[in-house]
C-alpha cells in the first residue's frame, strides 16, 4: 500500500485479504472461539461491514460459522474473549432485522452467559471471603467479569448477573488487609504483571484498562451512564479517580500514569516507572484517559473531565510518545489509539481531539499492512475496523467497541 492509500480503501484491502476463513488447528478446537485471534473476532468485521453496507451477509455468515463450528465452552475459564460470552457478543453484533436466523443461537448462548456469571461471581466472593488477593482472570475485560459485565450490559441490563458483576466491582474498589503487607487497594493481585508468581509474595496494583482497574472503571461509569447502578456505585467509581488522582505524574508531554506498582512503591508513594508508557488502549494514557473522561462524564464532573482530555490529547500530539507506537492493532497499536481517541473526541469539550484525528487517522493508514494475523486483538480485522471508523467518521453500525469498553 502507498502513504496516501485512503482508510477506506485499505479497509477494503484488509476484508478482501480475510475474505476466506480457515478452519481452527485440529489439536485447538478452541481456537475459533476467542475473540482476540480466533474466527469470532474476525467475523466482527464482516459484520460491521455487513451492517454498514460496505460487505455483505454471506462473508460475515462464512466467519460466524467457522466460530461455532465446534462445541461452544462455558466452562468457569471462559470470558468476553474466549468461549460462550465471546461467541455471544459476536452473535449480538449480527442481530439485525435483516439478520435474524442469528437471533435463536444467540438466546441460547445467552442463558450460559448468565449461568456463567453467577458462578464467577460466587467464586468472586468465596475469594473476598478467604482474604487471599485477587488475580485478572477473576475481574480483567478479557478473561474476568468486567469483560462479562460488557456483554451483560448489552443484553440484560437490568437482570440478575448483571446487577452482581458490578456488587463484586464495587467491592473491589474496597481497600483490604493482607498479612503483613496492610492495607492494600482490593483490585491487589497476588502475580507479577505477566501473570507468573511473584519471586517475593506481594504481587502489584495494576492500571491498565485491559488488566488493571480502569477496566472496571469503564464499566461501572458505562453502567452509571445508563442508569445501572447498585449500591455503592458511585462510591466506587470515585474511589477509583482517587487513586488515579494520587498516582498522577505530569511531565513535560502531559500527565501520565504508571502501569503498576509493587509494594514497595506504594509504600514510598512514587513509582519506579520515571515516564509514560508507549500509548495504547491496553495499558497506556490513551486508554486510561478514556477511563477516567467517561467517568467524569457519569459524575458530571467537568473539571476532572477537562483533565482527562487535556492528558489524552496532549499525549496524541507528543512526538515522542507516539514514536514508540510499533504495531497497527487494537491492543497496543495504532488502531487501538485511532479508535480510542475517536471515541474520546466525540464527548469531549476540547477541540483538541478532534483536532488529533486527522493526524492519527494518517498515521494508522501508514502503518497498516494486510498480515498473516487475521485476529481482532492484534491482528488485521481489528485494524481494519479502526480504518472504518476513520474512513466513514462514524460510530461503529453494529457496537464491536464495546468489546474494548470505549463506547
Amino acid at each position: 500500500m502507498t502513504p496516501t492509500t485512503s482508510p477506506a480503501l485499505l479497509a477494503n484491502a484488509f476484508a478482501r485479504h480475510l475474505a476466506v476463513p480457515a478452519p481452527p488447528p485440529e489439536d485447538q478446537p478452541w481456537a475459533a472461539q476467542t475473540l482476540a485471534a480466533g474466527a469470532t473476532g474476525t467475523a466482527l468485521l464482516h459484520i460491521e461491514r455487513a451492517r454498514a453496507g460496505h460487505g455483505n451477509w454471506q462473508q460475515a455468515h462464512a466467519w460466524i460459522k467457522t466460530a461455532v463450528a465446534t462445541d461452544i465452552s462455558a466452562a468457569d475459564t471462559s470470558g468476553l474473549y474466549l468461549g460462550a460470552p465471546a461467541v455471544a457478543f459476536m452473535l449480538d453484533c449480527a442481530v439485525t432485522p435483516d439478520a435474524p436466523r442469528y437471533q435463536d443461537a444467540l438466546s441460547a448462548v445467552d442463558r450460559h452467559v448468565t449461568e456463567l456469571a453467577h458462578r464467577r461471581a460466587d467464586a468472586a466472593q468465596a475469594r473476598m471471603r478467604s482474604g487471599r488477593p485477587t488475580n485478572f482472570h477473576e475481574y480483567d475485560i478479557f478473561y474476568g467479569l468486567t469483560g462479562i459485565g460488557a456483554y451483560l450490559l448489552r443484553r440484560s441490563p437490568s437482570g440478575s448477573a448483571m446487577t452482581r458483576v458490578l456488587a463484586y466491582l464495587v467491592r473491589l474498589t474496597q481497600p483490604i488487609r493482607h498479612d503483613d503487607q496492610g492495607v492494600l487497594p482490593g483490585w491487589w493481585v497476588g502475580h507479577q504483571p505477566d501473570l507468573t508468581p511473584s519471586a517475593i509474595p506481594t504481587g502489584h496494583a495494576n492500571f491498565g484498562t485491559a488488566h488493571g482497574i480502569t477496566g472496571p472503571l469503564l464499566l461501572l461509569a458505562r453502567a452509571l451512564r445508563k442508569g445501572v447502578t447498585v449500591d455503592g456505585h458511585e462510591d466506587a467509581i470515585d474511589t477509583i479517580l482517587h487513586w488515579l488522582d494520587a498516582w498522577r505524574q505530569d511531565g513535560p508531554a502531559g500527565p501520565w500514569w504508571p502501569e503498576h506498582l509493587h509494594l514497595g512503591e506504594l509504600r514510598a508513594g512514587l513509582p519506579s516507572q520515571s515516564g509514560p508508557a508507549r500509548p495504547s488502549w491496553c495499558y497506556g494514557t490513551p486508554g486510561i484517559a478514556r477511563a477516567g473522561q467517561l467517568a467524569a462524564l457519569a459524575r458530571r464532573d467537568p473539571a476532572r473531565q477537562h483533565l482527562y482530555e487535556d492528558a489524552m490529547a496532549r499525549c496524541l500530539t507528543n512526538p515522542g510518545q507516539l514514536s514508540t507506537i510499533a504495531d497497527a492493532g487494537l491492543c497496543h497499536g495504532w488502531a487501538g489509539i485511532y479508535q480510542t481517541a475517536w471515541r474520546a473526541a466525540h464527548d469531549a469539550t476540547i477541540p483538541a481531539l478532534r483536532a488529533a484525528l486527522p493526524s492519527l487517522a494518517a498515521a494508522l493508514t501508514r502503518h497498516a499492512h494486510p498480515g498473516p494475523d487475521p485476529g481482532l486483538l492484534q491482528g488485521d480485522a481489528g485494524t481494519a475496523l479502526a480504518l472504518t471508523t476513520a474512513a466513514h467518521d462514524a460510530a461503529p453500525t453494529s457496537g464491536w467497541d464495546a468489546c474494548l469498553l470505549i463506547d
